[in-house]
C-alpha cells in the first residue's frame, strides 16, 4: 500500500496494529507506532486505543499505561482497553484502581466497559466486591434489562466467587437467553462441581429446543477436565460423536486434555493417534497429560516426536515439560529443557519464567532458582510466591521472611497463597514467633480473612514445636469447622511428640471426615505401635482391612542421565536388581563399621527385631540412593524424590552414608527437602 503511495489514515493504522498485537509481533507493532508519529497519526484517539491495546497483547502493560496517560483525550473505549490490558496481565490491583480513577472523573462505561469490568471482578474472586460491581452495572446500565453479554459475565463472576445461588438467580432473570448464557450456566454448575445440576440443565436446554454448538461443548469439556469429572467428560465426548459435530482440531485438543487431567492417558493417546493434521496445542496437550500422569520417559519421547514432526514447541509445551521436572525431580530434563527454551529463542514471560523458578526449587537446586528470581525484570505476585514457597520446602525460614519483607518493600501486594508459603517456611524453621506475627499481620494489616488453609499452617508451626495444647486450642477457635488439613497437622505432631491421647482425639475427626482414607489409620497404628501399645495396632489394622483401605506404599524416584526410575520398598523389579542389591550390602556393612545401629522402632510390626533391621534397610529410598551410587559418577549429588514423609531410620542411615561416600544427597519428601551432606542435614534433624 505504501509503496504505491496509497494514502495511510487513521483507519488504516489500528487494523495493522490489531494485527501485529494478535501475532504478538512487538517489533513490528513499534515500527508501526513510529510510522504514526511521524505521520502526526498517533493524536487520533482510534489509533491511541489501538496502540494500547496492541502494547498489552505483546505483553507490555507499561508502555500502554505511558501511552494512556500522555493522551489529550480519552474516551470510554481507552479506559475499558486499559482496564482489560491490566487484566489481561493479571494486574489486578492496577485494574481496580484504574476503574476508581474513571468513576472519579465521572466516565460513564459502555456495556464492553463493564463486561470487562464484572471479568475483573470474577478473577479476583471477591464476591462482595462482586455484589458491588452487579450494583454498579445496574445503575449504569442505559436498559431496563441487562442485555445478554453483560448477563452472562454476571453469572462467570459469581460462579468464579463461588456462589451459584446469584449465579442461577441472573440467569433465571434473563428475559432471553442464548446459547452463550445457557453455556455459561451450566458450565459453572460443572466448575462448582455439582454436576447433576449441571446435567440437568443441559437436559432443560435441549428440551426448551436450545441446541449447543462447538463452543459450548468445547467450555463444557474443558471444565469437565479442570475439575477431573471423567464421566461426564465422556458423555460429553459421546454426546459429540452421537450429534454429528465434527470433531475439530480444537474439540479434539480439548477432549485430549480433559482425558489427561483425569489420568486417562488410554484415551487421550486413542484420541490423538486418530487425528491427521496436528497442530502445536494438541501434542502439549498429550505431552500436558503425560505429565499429569508422571509419565516422564513417555512425554520426552513425545517432545522429540513432535519436533521430528517439524511442529515448533511453544511455550504451553515448554511449561508443561517444566512442570513435569518439577514434580517427578527431574533436574537433568528441567535443565536441558531450560536451555533448548534460550536455543531456541523462545520468549520467556513472566508464567515461563515462574515455572522454571518453581522446577528448579523443587528439584532442589534453590540457588538456580534464586538466581532466575533475581534477574527477572517483571515478577508478579505467582513469582514471588513460587520462589518462597521454594525456600518453605529447602527450610529455609529466615530467607523466606527477608524475601517477604522485600515484596511488601517493592509494592507487591501479597495474598493467601502468599502467607501459606511464608507460613510454612516459619513451620519447617521453627520460627513460632514469626509465624504468630506474620498471622497477626495478615488480618490487622492486610486485611486478608484467614483461610482454613492458613489455620492448618498455623496448627503445623504449633505442633511441630511441641505446643499441643496451643495447637488444639487454635483448632477449637476456628471460625470455620476444620479440615482434613487441620487435623491431620495435629495428628502428625501428635506422633512426633508422642501425645496419643490427643492423637485418638484428631483421629475421631479426621475418620469422621474422610472415612476411607488409610493413612489417618496407619499414622494412628504407628502412634500405638511406638508406644508398644499392639493390640490398638491390631485393632485399627483389623478396622482397615474390614473396610478394604490400604496403605500407600513407599514410592522412591531418582534420575540418571534423563530418564526416572522408580523403586518401592523391597523391590526386585529393576533391570539392575542384582548389582542395586550388592551396593545396598556394602551400604549396610559400612554403615555398621561407622558405628550405626538401625532404629527399628520406625518398624510398626509385632516382629523379631532380626526381621526390623531387614526391613529398613530395603525402603525404597534405601534402593534408589543404592541405585545412584552404582550409575552415576563419584562426587555427583544424589537426588531423590519420595512420596511419603522420610523415616527417622532412613534419615540417619542417608547423613551417615553422606559421609561415608563424599556425596551430597538431595531427598525431597511430602513434607519438605533434606540436603545431606559431611553427615549433617539442612533441615537440624526438625522435620
Amino acid at each position: 500500500m505504501r509503496r504505491m503511495d496509497t494514502q495511510v489514515d487513521s483507519f488504516t493504522i489500528p487494523s495493522v496494529l490489531k494485527a501485529c498485537g494478535q501475532s504478538s509481533l512487538a517489533v513490528l507493532g513499534k515500527e508501526t507506532h513510529g510510522f504514526a508519529l511521524k505521520n502526526g497519526l498517533d493524536s487520533d484517539v482510534f489509533v491511541s486505543n489501538a496502540l494500547i491495546q496492541m502494547y498489552s497483547e505483546c505483553g507490555n502493560v507499561v508502555f500502554a499505561r505511558l501511552l494512556f496517560d500522555q493522551m489529550a483525550d480519552r474516551d470510554v473505549v481507552s479506559w475499558s482497553t486499559m482496564i482489560r490490558s491490566y487484566v489481561r496481565n493479571r494486574l489486578f490491583r492496577e485494574a481496580l484502581e484504574l476503574i476508581r480513577e474513571m468513576h472519579c472523573m465521572q466516565v460513564k462505561p459502555s456495556e464492553i466497559a463493564m463486561v470487562s469490568m464484572v471479568n475483573l471482578f470474577a478473577d479476583v474472586a471477591d464476591i462482595e466486591m462482586g455484589k458491588a460491581m452487579h450494583a454498579y452495572v445496574v445503575r449504569n446500565s442505559t436498559n431496563e434489562k441487562l442485555g445478554v453479554s453483560i448477563s452472562t459475565a454476571l453469572i462467570d463472576m459469581y460462579v468464579k466467587c463461588g456462589n451459584l445461588a446469584y449465579a442461577r438467580r441472573v440467569f433465571d432473570g434473563l428475559a432471553q437467553k442464548n446459547i452463550v448464557s445457557w453455556t455459561a450456566m451450566i458450565a459453572g454448575y460443572i466448575h462448582c462441581r455439582n454436576l447433576q445440576e449441571g446435567a440437568k440443565l443441559f437436559n432443560r436446554m435441549l428440551v426448551e429446543r436450545n441446541y449447543p454448538n462447538e463452543i459450548t461443548m468445547l467450555s463444557l469439556v474443558i471444565e469437565s477436565g479442570s475439575v477431573g469429572a471423567l464421566e461426564l467428560g465422556k458423555w460429553l465426548h459421546a454426546y459429540i460423536l452421537r450429534n454429528g459435530f465434527i470433531m475439530s482440531l480444537a474439540l479434539a485438543t480439548a477432549l485430549v486434555d480433559m482425558y489427561g487431567k483425569c489420568k486417562e492417558i488410554t484415551y487421550a493417546r486413542a484420541l490423538f493417534d486418530s487425528v491427521d493434521n496436528k497442530d502445536v496445542m494438541i501434542w502439549s496437550a498429550l505431552i500436558s497429560a503425560y505429565a499429569h500422569a508422571n509419565c516422564t520417559n513417555q512425554a520426552s519421547d513425545l517432545f522429540a516426536q513432535m519436533k521430528d514432526s517439524g511442529v515448533r514447541p511453544n511455550q504451553v509445551t515448554m511449561g508443561s515439560l517444566i512442570s513435569l521436572c518439577a514434580e517427578v525431580g527431574a533436574l537433568d530434563l528441567g535443565k536441558w529443557v531450560h536451555s533448548y527454551i534460550y536455543q531456541q529463542r523462545m520468549e520467556v514471560d513472566v508464567i515461563l519464567r515462574t515455572a522454571l523458578v518453581d522446577m528448579y526449587a523443587k528439584c532442589g537446586d534453590i540457588d538456580m532458582a534464586l538466581r532466575l528470581f533475581s534477574e527477572a525484570s517483571n515478577r508478579d505476585s505467582c513469582m514471588w510466591n513460587a520462589m518462597m514457597t521454594g525456600f518453605a520446602m529447602h527450610g529455609c525460614g529466615k530467607q523466606a521472611l527477608e524475601l517477604f519483607e522485600q515484596m511488601d518493600r517493592q509494592g507487591v501486594k501479597p495474598n493467601d497463597i502468599t502467607f501459606i508459603g511464608v507460613l510454612h517456611a516459619c513451620s519447617h524453621a521453627g520460627l513460632v514467633a514469626d509465624g504468630k506475627w506474620l498471622f497477626e499481620k495478615m488480618v490487622h494489616v492486610y486485611g486478608l480473612a484467614p483461610k482454613v488453609e492458613h489455620y492448618g499452617c498455623m496448627v503445623d508451626l504449633l505442633g511441630r514445636a511441641g505446643n499441643l495444647d496451643e495447637a488444639h486450642k487454635l483448632i477449637k477457635s476456628m471460625p470455620m469447622q476444620p479440615n482434613t488439613i487441620v487435623w491431620g497437622a495435629l495428628l502428625a505432631a501428635c506422633k512426633i511428640h508422642k501425645n496419643p491421647n490427643l492423637a485418638e482425639v484428631a483421629a475421631r475427626e479426621l475418620l469422621e471426615l474422610e472415612p476411607q482414607n488409610c493413612g489417618y489409620n496407619i499414622l494412628m497404628s504407628n502412634i500405638y505401635a511406638a508406644s508398644n501399645r499392639w493390640n490398638e495396632v491390631d485393632g485399627v489394622r483389623k478396622s482397615m482391612k474390614d473396610r478394604g483401605t490400604k496403605k500407600e506404599p513407599g514410592l522412591s524416584l531418582i534420575e540418571v542421565d534423563g530418564s526416572v526410575h522408580d523403586f518401592i520398598m523391597g523391590d526386585k523389579a529393576h533391570p539392575q536388581t542384582r548389582k542395586i542389591y550388592e551396593m545396598l550390602a556394602e551400604m549396610t556393612k559400612k554403615l555398621k563399621e561407622a558405628g550405626y545401629t538401625p532404629n527399628t522402632s520406625v518398624v510398626l510390626q509385632n516382629i523379631d527385631e532380626e526381621e526390623k533391621e531387614a526391613a529398613v534397610n530395603y525402603h525404597s529410598e534405601r534402593l534408589a540412593m543404592a541405585f545412584g551410587l552404582i550409575s552415576t559418577a563419584a562426587g555427583t549429588p544424589i537426588r531423590i524424590v519420595k512420596n511419603l514423609r522420610v523415616c527417622e531410620d532412613c534419615h540417619t542411615a542417608t547423613k551417615l552414608l553422606s559421609k561415608i561416600y563424599g556425596r551430597v544427597m538431595i531427598v525431597r519428601d511430602r513434607n519438605r527437602f533434606h540436603h545431606f551432606r559431611d553427615g549433617y542435614c539442612s533441615c537440624g534433624d526438625y522435620w
